[in-house]
């Protein structure tokens, strides 16, 4: 499994490979830092020409029906402590 920061790196290396630089893209200290087995993904602030870049991109993806239906089923699920 790969490490959040090795995850951010691939992101933003996905990102700059079709033109969007997203400044704050990192790790998100707190979440970072605990016990968590994951931290998030601080995607941070960016201007208005990265997000409508951002934007395009995604839109020009086909859409998965079934990814989609699984991340739906994810998001249900309880977290369990």
């Amino acid at each position: 499994m790969r490490s959040t920061e090795e995850i951010v790196e691939a992101l933003r290396d996905a990102l700059a490979g079709v033109g969007a630089v997203l400044p704050s893209l990192g790790v998100d200290p707190v979440t970072g830092a605990s016990k968590e087995p994951f931290a998030l993904v601080d995607l941070g602030r960016c201007n208005v020409r990265t997000a409508e870049q951002l934007t395009d991109v995604l839109r020009s993806l086909p859409v998965r029906e079934t990814l989609r239906a699984r991340v739906r089923q994810v998001n249900r699920k309880p977290k369990s402590r």
